[in-house]
């Protein structure tokens, strides 16, 4: 088995079980930390924080380590998950409604919409027509496509590669190639389809090395580097390094490091979104 379909299979079993534990009254840091560890134990390592988006958030709410949010009745929550093995990058997601049936039509939605995807995403295939079968399936359920978050390639050791793949037809004739890796990941809103960003959420990206005074975070700095270069962190990971949350702010001011922000829907639409890793040419995709 390739390291592509090892990952493949973590990450789909994650997101069933992530769906399991995502019940009324959990917090969101025991949701997060519980699917990580499954990961691990599975054989792969997360690709990124999973990141645990509620209602109106379409994408990007990592918890801190010490956050307070708990899942509520009628929550809509966006589960995104990615493993990798060796480098090999599998990213999937799923939504789930807690208690509530008032969502159904909206989740659906965007489920349909990426397995519609999958089912054409094969050689030669223009990458507009995937954004054309995701935009038709969304809106003829009565719901608009998010327009400014799309899917992507990913390759080994990166999530996000080119090229983009939209969530309607932006008239890219650029066709798929067999063996390519792509993350379809269509996002389903009864707002008014765009995000926009929000407050800093907690992941952050390696950007270079800088001169830093401090030792600890010339330490920090070297750790993660080495530890996640091109792939996303989070604090929760650095909670055993001294100050962390300090250090961060240190090297995130120095630009050595970014941090993402969290993507509300620009109206306070209610989100979904469905997500599956696809392998071009073979089939193989991260859904069960």
């Amino acid at each position: 088995m390739s390291d592509w379909l090892k990952a493949g299979k973590i990450a789909a079993e994650a997101r069933e079980y992530a769906q399991e534990i995502c019940k009324e009254g959990k917090s969101y840091t025991y949701v997060v930390d519980t699917v990580e560890d499954f990961i691990i134990k599975k054989g792969g390592f997360p690709a990124f924080p999973m990141d645990i988006s509620v209602n109106e958030v379409a994408a990007h709410y990592c918890p801190y380590i010490v956050d307070t949010k708990v899942l509520e009745k009628g929550d809509v929550v966006k589960l995104d998950i990615g493993v990798h093995v060796n480098g090999a990058v599998a990213d999937n997601a799923c939504t789930v409604e807690l208690g509530t049936n008032e969502w159904k039509e909206l989740i659906t939605a965007s489920n349909d919409a990426c397995l519609a995807a999958c089912e054409i995403a094969i050689p030669d295939c223009p990458i507009r027509n995937i954004g054309r079968v995701i935009q038709e399936t969304i809106t003829e359920a009565g719901f608009t496509p998010i327009t400014n978050l799309s899917g992507h390639g990913v390759a080994e050791w990166k999530v996000h590669t080119s090229p983009t793949i939209p969530n309607y037809d932006n008239k890219n004739e650029t066709k798929l190639v067999e063996g390519q890796h792509i993350a379809i990941e269509p996002f389903a809103t009864d707002g008014s389809g765009t995000v926009k960003e929000g407050k800093p959420c907690g992941v952050y990206a390696f950007l270079e090395k800088k001169p830093v005074r401090l030792p600890n975070a010339r330490k920090l700095l070297t750790k993660i580097e080495k530890d996640y270069s091109t792939l996303p962190f989070t604090e929760r990971w650095l909670k055993d390094f001294p100050n962390a949350k300090f250090l961060l702010n240190l090297l995130e001011k120095s630009e050595a490091i970014k941090q993402y922000t969290i993507l509300p829907e620009k109206t306070g639409g209610m989100v979904s979104q469905y997500e599956n890793t696809v392998e071009i040419g073979t089939g193989i995709t991260t859904k069960t």
